[in-house]
């Protein structure tokens, strides 16, 4: 077991080799998952940025566990379709979806732009997503599943 201070270098390079989370979630209706583009942040703990507006089913599930709490719980995955089995990479993983605002939006923009650069280079696109809600989740646990490594080859990261 690793712990915030030394999340595995394999685990912060998968999470930055994909582009798109399916994020489960739990709301009055039941479970749910969706598909969303995310950018990671630099900090000490892995740390995911995604966008989507309060409008959505997750977007207020997100928000009204935000007004009672300190965030949404979520699961996520995050993987490349169409894999081969035996190089098969992807990253499964837990924590916490809670709104950016302030200093901490203006950080989960730059790096979402960064990964994104397509949405800055369209006007439109762009004006749209700033008025968006911008969301962090933050992990607790995760797992590499890596089968280039070995068939069921597995790395585990647990916030303290």
């Amino acid at each position: 077991m690793t712990t915030a201070s030394d999340c595995p270098a394999t685990i912060r390079r998968a999470l930055a080799a994909h582009t798109t989370l399916t994020l489960a979630y739990a709301d009055d209706e039941g479970p749910q998952a969706c598909a969303v583009l995310y950018a990671t942040a630099d900090g000490p703990a892995p740390s995911l940025v995604l966008v989507t507006a309060e409008t959505t089913r997750h977007g207020r599930a997100f928000a009204r566990a935000a007004g009672t709490g300190p965030g949404a719980r979520v699961a996520f995955t995050a993987q490349r379709d169409g894999q081969e089995w035996t190089a098969l990479t992807g990253v499964q993983g837990r924590g916490v979806c809670r709104r950016l605002t302030g200093a901490d939006r203006a950080a989960g923009w730059r790096a979402y732009l960064e990964r994104f650069p397509f949405v800055a280079a369209d006007d439109r696109l762009a004006g749209a997503l700033e008025r968006t809600a911008l969301w962090e989740v933050r992990p607790d646990w995760l797992r590499l599943i890596d089968n280039g490594r070995g068939f069921g080859h597995k790395e585990e990261w647990y916030a303290p």
